[in-house]
């Protein structure tokens, strides 16, 4: 038993590379995925650009691209390992102004989808002579 908790204050003051912790909190698939998002500029730590081999602090904070959004999340725990998606949660917390922005996003684009709507699949035989008619009235 006390093997496993100088384990865990071991891992919690060992340093972890940013792409590392990246892809162990569950936010790229794989490491060399995390690592080229950081080298490209997408990643920000502490509202800087910064080396896939800077090493994370408890307290930072790290902006991430998700899709067409970006999560803003303060880290809370450190972890080489990848872990289960609830305990992989539990290593950072996303801020209330990310969750916000990240939900008028998200209706927003639903309320375009209204205004613009797309087609449910190609159109059939009948649809087609339709669409060439009416073109080239």
């Amino acid at each position: 038993m006390s093997s496993l908790k100088a384990a865990q204050s071991k891992q919690s003051t060992a340093s972890v590379r940013l792409d590392k912790w990246l892809w162990a909190a569950r936010f790229f698939k794989t490491r060399a995925l995390a690592r080229e998002a950081v080298q490209s500029g997408k990643v920000s730590y502490n509202g800087q650009r910064s080396k896939p081999s800077k090493a994370v602090e408890v307290g930072a904070t790290i902006v991430i691209p998700r899709g067409y959004d970006r999560m803003e999340v303060h880290v809370l725990e450190l972890s080489e390992r990848r872990r289960g998606a609830p305990e992989a949660q539990q290593m950072y917390q996303e801020s209330e102004a990310s969750i916000a922005k990240r939900e008028e996003n998200a209706s927003a684009r639903k309320a375009n989808a209204l205004y613009n709507p797309h087609p449910h699949g190609r159109p059939d035989k009948k649809q087609r002579r339709d669409i060439i008619k009416f073109k080239n009235q």
